[in-house]
């Protein structure tokens, strides 16, 4: 289906542009955004009729996006999220939960301008894009963790597998030992190593006869 672009669209064209797209694509999404119009001659003359007003309407909406951009480019955002022994997740973070998540902080964004690359399915400090305009995109960091403290953590440049994770790590590699340990019989002082010679028996002395002396 050839339609005609009412703003710029990443992966399409310019505002203006007639491209070709698929018609579940254009029926679904761009003509109900309003951000295209079916390519007849009747909607290419009225877009030549609007397109001052359009660009003029474009160039307000850039304007405002970018003076939030100003303010939401970088910013932190914390996701607290259950996980396996590997920090895999069970499920993953959605664009809606993004977008809960940077609405909380202050910003409003729907989850549609979240532009997420791959599925977030890890802990860990994630970069994403959101396209506040379609010709303004920030990027912000998604941090996801099991509970605050860690976010913290993670925020902080600390990962799992430091020092406190080591020292975890060998206390449960020593504790198999000290169970054994405890477990064994005491020795006593009166018990002699397994496998010791045994000590040497002094001699009698056999004593003369009484008819000798």
């Amino acid at each position: 289906m050839d339609v005609i672009l009412l703003e710029r669209i990443e992966t399409l064209g310019q505002m203006g542009e007639v491209v070709k797209v698929k018609p579940g694509y254009a029926r679904n999404y761009l003509l109900p955004q309003k951000k295209a119009l079916r390519a007849t001659k009747e909607n290419r003359e009225y877009f030549e009729k609007q397109r001052a007003q359009l660009e003029a309407q474009n160039l307000s909406k850039r304007a405002d996006a970018e003076k939030v951009a100003t303010k939401l480019d970088g910013v932190t955002v914390i996701i607290i999220r259950q996980a396996g022994e590997f920090g895999q997740l069970y499920g993953s973070v959605s664009t809606r939960d993004i977008a809960t998540a940077i609405t909380g902080a202050g910003f409003t964004v729907d989850r549609r301008q979240i532009l997420l690359d791959v599925p977030i399915k890890t802990l860990g400090l994630h970069k994403t894009r959101v396209s506040l305009h379609p010709e303004v995109t920030v990027s912000v960091t998604v941090n996801v963790a099991p509970t605050e403290e860690e976010a913290a953590a993670q925020a902080a440049g600390k990962k799992p597998g430091g020092p406190a994770d080591e020292t975890k790590a060998e206390e449960a590699a020593a504790a198999p030992a000290a169970a054994e340990a405890a477990a064994a019989p005491a020795t006593t002082e009166a018990e002699e190593p397994a496998g010791a010679p045994e000590p040497k028996k002094k001699k009698a002395k056999a004593k003369k006869p009484a008819s000798e002396e």
